[in-house]
């Protein structure tokens, strides 16, 4: 029975077409990328984690290698926009609850041209009476709107690569 099950499974994966992202990413970028990250001058910590999430993205879901600008075919230059948080909840006068709005530029050099994406990522946090906890959560809530960003970014390449699949198998 168990057999069945997973040979139905295998069968309903590989029948309906589902491709990784990965495979649709190989129509935008070459196997070798170069990622430059521009450092804001008001939070320059954040920049060592864009870049090394991005080399990671690129490494599991591009599948690709991070290289030398003068070894790749592609680059990706972001540049981090800064965040702004907005109050949502209150007690006793004080914020107990915010949102986080984070905004990234990603400009690609790559096969298809190049492309420039902004993204704005929102996340919701809590805060804390602790101005020292309170320094800790908003570091991370920044990073993880970075984070989401990042993630919104691979989402478009990979619909653009699929994009340019469509248009490749219509002609």
């Amino acid at each position: 029975m168990k057999l069945f099950l997973l040979s139905l499974s295998l069968l309903v994966l590989t029948a309906c077409g589902y491709k990784p992202s990965s495979h649709y990413i190989k129509h935008i970028f070459e196997d070798a990328i170069y990622v430059e990250v521009e450092v804001d001058a008001i939070e320059p910590e954040n920049a060592p984690f864009i870049k090394d999430e991005m080399n990671r993205l690129i490494y599991t879901r591009f599948k690709g290698r991070v290289v030398s600008k003068k070894e790749a075919g592609s680059s990706i230059h972001i540049r981090y926009g800064g965040s702004s948080f907005f109050p949502l909840a209150y007690e006793d006068g004080y914020v107990t609850r915010y949102r986080v709005i984070v905004r990234v530029t990603f400009t690609m050099e790559t096969k298809a041209g190049r492309l420039t994406k902004s993204i704005a990522s929102r996340v919701e946090s809590d805060i804390q009476a602790s101005s020292l906890t309170s320094s800790t959560l908003r570091v991370e809530a920044i990073r993880k709107g970075l984070s989401k960003a990042l993630d919104e970014f691979l989402a478009y390449v990979s619909v653009k690569g699929m994009i340019i699949e469509e248009k490749k198998q219509i002609k």
